[in-house]
């Protein structure tokens, strides 16, 4: 089968889906290929922060996410060395540059569907994996595992961290930061008693944080990083995994309250996973579009999770490109569209990994000096940039 299409979004997780979305809200058809037979929702939970309900809204789905998600009221910062509480900051009530702030953690399967229940039946082709590219006049060829040709008028790459998409443009591998997360989430049908808070524990040689999504489920995670034995390699099984994250708990000043919510939640199949970012000068000067090719999301800007932006960054490429796209179509100026989109997320993209990476380094150090430096002077200034980095409207569609 050889079928020619206007637009081809490769990847239906957040920023494909998004985007796919903005480009409905503007008359624009497109359609998504998800190489997995069904929606994936792995990781759980995300914090989402005032930037990405900006977004939300201008895709005409902010209440109905808000709706099922808890206000957070606060975040607080403790030390995994000593059980104080080095930094408190508001979230809810707190007037930024563009608005008053708003967070809450989003479950990532409840957002994904909402998304997709708002597209056209026919956007999504599942089980659709892409095995190579390549040029074909003014379109770009896609050859499917199944045997089929998709001819792309335009092609994004929404693909992930392993892009397909990236590597034909020329982009590098994402660079290793030398750490490792692993995920939770518990459920309590009855109702938990937890404040709307943020809580992250820092230090020790991990960072670890608790967040309410709703009156009945808590989500955590849990970054390291291995020794150079190998020792802390535990990802064998989940039990194992969740003895390694207790046992860290355990040995360090973190509330009990803390640990029963590990030891009832339910983990990942993937059991851990590395923490990889593009190295921003990739970001500033790499190939992240050409000709009728763009990359978003984590193809285009892979990061550490230490300021919560990853799924918020993608919610913004969503609008921004749905915006330069749709009317680059309408004007049959597509490379100019795409170039635009470049053009105003490669400081932003660049910016957000280098300091995401520098707030994770501090945050989890053990280094007796970098301790007390980050719980004695830098607290309050860390917590401030993750409302400072979300202080950002990419405007609407």
């Amino acid at each position: 089968m050889d079928v020619v299409q206007d637009i081809v979004i490769v990847g239906a997780g957040l920023a494909g889906l998004a985007t796919a979305l903005g480009l409905h809200r503007k008359g624009v058809k497109s359609l998504v290929l998800e190489s997995s037979p069904t929606m994936r929702t792995s990781g759980f939970a995300f914090t989402t922060w005032s930037n990405a309900w900006r977004v939300l809204d201008a895709l005409g789905v902010g209440d109905k996410v808000r709706d099922h998600h808890v206000l957070l009221e606060s975040f607080s910062v403790m030390s995994a060395a000593s059980g104080d509480i080095s930094a408190i900051m508001g979230l809810s009530g707190v007037q930024g540059k563009m608005g008053m702030h708003e967070v809450r953690c989003v479950r990532r399967d409840f957002l994904l569907e909402t998304l997709a229940t708002e597209l056209p039946k026919d956007t999504i082709q599942y089980s659709s994996k892409i095995v190579s590219i390549e040029e074909d006049g003014n379109l770009t060829l896609l050859h499917l595992a199944n045997g089929s040709i998709i001819r792309a008028k335009v092609l994004i790459g929404s693909d992930g961290i392993n892009s397909v998409v990236a590597k034909y443009l020329g982009l590098k591998k994402p660079s290793s930061s030398g750490r490792w997360a692993t995920r939770g989430f518990a459920e309590y049908p009855n109702g938990h008693e937890f404040k709307h808070e943020f809580l992250q524990i820092n230090g020790a040689g991990f960072r670890c944080g608790f967040i309410p999504c709703s009156a009945k489920n808590m989500y955590w995670f849990f970054t390291w990083m291995p020794s150079q034995h190998g020792e802390e390699k535990v990802d064998d099984s989940i039990n194992m995994m969740r003895e390694f994250v207790i046992k860290n708990l355990t040995t360090s000043k973190v509330p009990q309250e803390m640990i029963k919510v590990i030891k009832r939640s339910e983990m990942s199949e993937v059991v851990s996973s590395p923490l990889n970012y593009r190295f921003p000068m990739s970001i500033l000067f790499g190939n992240i579009t050409k000709r009728n090719i763009c990359v978003i999301g984590d193809a285009l800007h892979p990061m550490t999770p230490d300021l919560g932006q990853g799924a918020c960054s993608a919610l913004e490429d969503s609008i921004i490109l749905s915006r330069y796209l749709s009317d680059a179509v309408h004007q049959g100026k597509i490379e100019v569209g795409l170039e635009k989109f470049a053009k105003s997320r490669r400081w932003r993209c660049a910016s957000v990994v280098a300091t995401a990476y520098i707030v994770g380094s501090l945050q989890e150090s053990s280094n007796s000096f970098v301790t007390f430096l980050r719980d004695k002077v830098l607290a309050g200034t860390m917590a401030r940039a993750l409302l400072k980095v979300s202080d950002y409207d990419c405007g609407n569609i």
